[in-house]
């Protein structure tokens, strides 16, 4: 073959090689937002909500792309902005994330509710008095809470593999730590929930239905949008009346890193909880009266049907109303502050499955 023929196919050589490693290369980087991770680096940019009825938003989110291949785990916290142990959890997380140690992808979005995180305004988004987690898969041309689930819809939830949504005490909650398992209806798919629940560690979970489809205009929540997408997901709780103590904070992130280990992203093995109270169904009490609210048991009390658990008074300290427990069960959160108006959620009782 002449020289100059083998030169020539040298030179085609190296550029289908360039042009295949390009390839690979690109093929291995993911996005979230902005913030776009090459194999076995960590990005951070912001998932931008355009401003549409009312303020554009901005979501921070870190991507951590981990050198081998593996699943797309999403993490996040923060749709109600003064959770706060949920928001430092996935902040500490995502600045220990090593993607040289990890297999797969993490997406971490450590607050989503900005507004509510900024003005201290619990439950809701303050900018359209809407709650963050029941708008999914939310729309383009809604207001802002809609407009930003639709984005985390578009650029988390349809991009992952699994999900965990991270919750915990609001500023009125006195909340016990606790997790949620969904039954889909789908054999493998719960059975990978389930697993996965188990992993995180936490040893009161709840258990809900997510076969019977929500009503037009019903609430959803991100797992119940992620679990219709046939994604696997659990939600946990830990913290309570708005702190951001280390061991509710370190409970969370332990819980990350055990369904990481047991979905194999990072290496050793996450000894599923061995005792698990599991808890069919959470009866929601709420104030009858407006008043000022004394509580009389804390959260994990064990509580017999019609047992008083707190009471209401006015405002010059006469008792008007006495709270007695629907069911009985376990406290799962309590008030945590005294003020109260007529509808506000007085505590959480979760029934013991059978």
């Amino acid at each position: 073959m002449p020289t100059d023929l083998l030169e020539w196919a040298a030179m085609i050589y190296t550029v289908l090689l360039a042009l295949l490693l390009s390839i690979v290369s690109d093929a291995a980087d993911f996005t979230a937002g902005s913030a776009t991770a090459r194999s076995g680096e960590k990005a951070t940019g912001y998932i931008a909500v355009p401003a549409g009825v009312d303020a554009a938003a901005s979501i921070p989110v870190i991507v951590v792309n981990g050198g081998k291949p593996g699943p797309v785990l999403a993490l996040v916290a923060g749709s109600h902005g003064t959770e706060y142990a949920s928001i430092v959890a996935l902040q500490k997380l995502a600045q220990a994330a090593d993607p040289k140690d990890l297999s797969g992808t993490l997406i971490i979005v450590p607050l989503i509710n900005l507004p509510s995180f900024t003005q201290k305004v619990p439950h809701l988004n303050p900018v359209d008095g809407k709650n963050m987690n029941r708008f999914y898969p939310g729309k383009p041309d809604g207001t802002q809470t809609e407009r930003i689930s639709w984005a985390i819809a578009k650029q988390v939830v349809e991009k992952c593999d699994y999900l965990i949504d991270l919750h915990g005490g609001d500023l009125d909650e006195n909340l016990r730590r606790y997790s949620y398992w969904a039954a889909t209806g789908k054999e493998a798919q719960d059975a990978a929930s389930r697993a996965m629940v188990l992993a995180f560690g936490l040893d009161h979970i709840i258990q809900q239905d997510f076969r019977t489809p929500v009503a037009p205009g019903g609430a959803v929540t991100i797992t119940r949008f992620a679990a219709g997408l046939g994604k696997p997901c659990v939600t946990a709780e830990a913290g309570h009346a708005g702190s951001s103590d280390a061991d509710d904070v370190d409970s969370l992130i332990l819980g990350c890193w055990n369904v990481a280990r047991h979905l194999k992203m990072l290496p050793g093995t996450a000894a599923p909880v061995e005792h698990p109270l599991w808890l069919s169904r959470v009866s929601v009490m709420t104030s009858e009266l407006d008043g000022v609210f004394y509580p009389l048991v804390g959260p994990e009390a064990y509580v017999s049907q019609g047992m008083k658990i707190g009471y209401v008074t006015d405002y010059f300290g006469r008792k008007v109303w006495d709270a007695t427990a629907p069911i009985a069960g376990v406290v799962l959160y309590i008030g945590a502050v005294p003020s109260l108006k007529k509808g506000d959620t007085i505590a959480h009782i979760g029934e013991i499955g059978k």
